[in-house]
């Protein structure tokens, strides 16, 4: 019983500290990456009901980096403090060994790998694929395409447009289209006003009072066209927006390793196939993470001066742990054999730092009892 309340009494330490960490990571990683959306509020005109949607899609992503480590930092605070407060102490005096001072981090760490893995098998895909569709759906509104005032806009491969202003009704003023899309032929094109219209064929641009300006490959001979009206059509950068190929992120486990195109030919197919054994290897770092924490803290002796040079080597090896997971997925995609080292890290690295917490064995202090002393004096 008093084991049972003992078990619960640090689970739930472990926990309360995974979600404070975990919760105050993310909130400070999903600031920074908010920052690039501020762009579509200020000069796209994006909503603070998509701008919380955009970015709270990303969550599971940032997720799945920063969950391992939260859970790490939790279980250093946590028995670290256990530490100093001599609570380890008294459990080791009492005859608990340090794995089973230990079971309710692996507890923990257990539940929440498998959260991660559903986090990495379907939460991620998921959210990232609502993501990427709302953006490409926002970015093919072609009322939105020239919004931004007094500046050069690619809106598609080769296609820049300028706009001096713009209305509240939509009509455009100052406008300058250059294209590019045929080198030896680029075509400028300038008009007082226009709008972005809709036809059977697509959008357009119409334009008023304006030139066309071609400039010949050959004999560098400038053709200018005036014009009353002219409209440029946008249908084939509505086709380039809509025709897209879903990112490795984007996709379910089965649509990384199994696709239509022969693999062989296909030139994505060593990232998506590491995406995929990638998802798979990720969440077995926490246990991992956890190996390392309660190896260090709660394996050899109890050291009165701290646990500085052992939560520092801690640190060391998760950031190596980390790093060298990433390494191998960037190396994976040109050399396909670096696949299993995705699973050899976190598997090698957990099996070590568990046996050396299992066979850890604190040395015997002497003790001299000043009695006998006396008396064989």
């Amino acid at each position: 019983m008093v084991m049972g309340h003992l078990n619960r009494y640090i689970f739930k330490q472990l926990l309360w500290w995974t979600l404070v960490i975990a919760i105050s990571l993310t909130c400070i990683v999903w600031l920074t990456q908010s920052l690039r959306f501020v762009d579509m509020i200020v000069n796209r005109g994006l909503s603070a009901t998509n701008f919380l949607t955009f970015t709270m899609l990303l969550l599971p992503t940032f997720l799945s980096l920063i969950g391992p480590i939260a859970l790490f930092a939790a279980a250093i605070f946590t028995y670290n403090r256990m530490v100093n407060d001599s609570e380890v102490v008294v459990m080791r005096a009492s005859g608990m060994a340090p794995t089973r001072i230990g079971r309710p981090a692996l507890a923990l760490a257990f539940l929440i790998m498998i959260l991660g893995y559903f986090n990495s098998l379907y939460l991620l895909p998921t959210t990232y694929r609502e993501f990427k569709d709302m953006q490409r759906e926002f970015r093919s509104e072609f009322s939105t395409l020239l919004l931004q005032e007094g500046i050069f806009n690619p809106v598609a491969a080769g296609i820049t447009v300028f706009v001096r202003e713009r209305s509240k009704r939509g009509e455009l003023y100052g406008i300058i289209i250059h294209d590019e899309r045929e080198a030896d032929t680029p075509v400028t094109m300038m008009a007082e006003r226009g709008a972005i219209v809709s036809s059977d064929k697509g959008p357009r641009v119409l334009m008023v009072n304006g030139n066309r300006q071609e400039v010949q490959s050959d004999d560098g001979r400038l053709s200018l066209l005036y014009f009353d009206r002219y409209t440029f059509d946008l249908q084939n950068i509505e086709e380039e927006i809509i025709q897209y190929w879903r990112e490795p992120r984007e996709r379910y486990l089965h649509e990384l390793f199994h696709f239509d195109k022969d693999p062989e030919k296909y030139f994505n197919y060593s990232k998506l196939r590491m995406e995929g054994y990638f998802r798979l290897a990720a969440p077995l770092l926490y246990l991992t993470f956890i190996a390392i924490a309660l190896c260090m803290l709660l394996g050899g002796n109890y050291n009165r001066r701290g646990q500085t040079l052992r939560i520092a080597i801690a640190v060391a090896a998760v950031l190596l742990v980390q790093v060298s997971m990433l390494g191998a997925k960037g190396v994976g995609e040109k050399i396909p054999e670096m696949a299993a080292a995705l699973f050899v890290i976190p598997i090698t690295t957990t099996l070590i730092f568990f046996l050396a917490l299992a066979s850890a064995k604190p040395k015997q202090r002497r003790r001299h009892s000043l009695t006998e002393e006396n008396r064989e004096t």
